[in-house]
């Protein structure tokens, strides 16, 4: 008998998980399509991916949730308009990408350029910048109790959401939950297409 977990219990995150939240990212992303692009060499992807997220963690805006057993995490930003998404240590940003990416770091500031310039800012909103659940568990429902969690209170404080799908199944889960594409797909050089979403608040 199939477990269902499709309204498995979700939780914000304290300090202490955020390292969990780290790692839960790393390992569902590890032989993602857009990660493999972003880090080639397989060997340094992990400490490279965890670097990614604990900078992501650190900014004052991020929500960062856990699912289930913690199989499954979410990182969303609460933006006020007119407010970019990595605006807070914009120069560290550089610093840190030249210094711990090293030849990664080129595709990283590209990419974060091309997605910049498509990221609404007329009004605040929610970002969700990256969800994952860990390999063996994808597709039980985490990462819906996740979406539902979250949306359910974005839509009761009148909030649209803003999301960049980086693969087909992302894509389509995210049309069932409400969100529209937001334009053509964001390529840069031999990227994989990634599909700026949006999602208008339910009343």
């Amino acid at each position: 008998m199939t477990e269902d977990t499709s309204y498995a219990p979700v939780w914000q995150a304290a300090d202490a998980e955020r390292q969990a939240v780290s790692d839960v990212l790393t390992e569902a992303f590890m032989d993602d399509q857009l990660t493999c692009w972003l880090f080639p060499t397989s060997g340094e992807r992990g400490r490279l991916q965890s670097y990614f997220y604990g900078h992501l963690l650190d900014r004052s805006a991020a929500e960062a949730y856990l699912v289930g057993r913690g199989e499954g995490a979410s990182v969303w930003l609460a933006l006020a308009a007119g407010q970019a998404p990595d605006e807070e240590r914009p120069d560290a940003s550089v610093v840190d990408q030249n210094s711990v990416f090293g030849e990664n770091g080129a595709r990283l500031r590209t990419l974060g350029r091309a997605l910049a310039e498509r990221h609404p800012r007329r009004e605040s909103h929610l970002y969700l910048s990256c969800m994952g659940v860990v390999g063996g568990r994808q597709g039980a429902g985490l990462g819906s109790a996740m979406l539902r969690h979250r949306l359910e209170r974005a839509d009761a404080d009148g909030l649209a959401v803003y999301l960049e799908a980086s693969s087909p199944r992302s894509r389509a889960l995210y049309l069932r939950y409400g969100f529209e594409d937001l334009g053509e797909p964001v390529r840069v050089a031999d990227s994989p297409l990634l599909w700026p979403m949006w999602r208008q608040p339910r009343r």
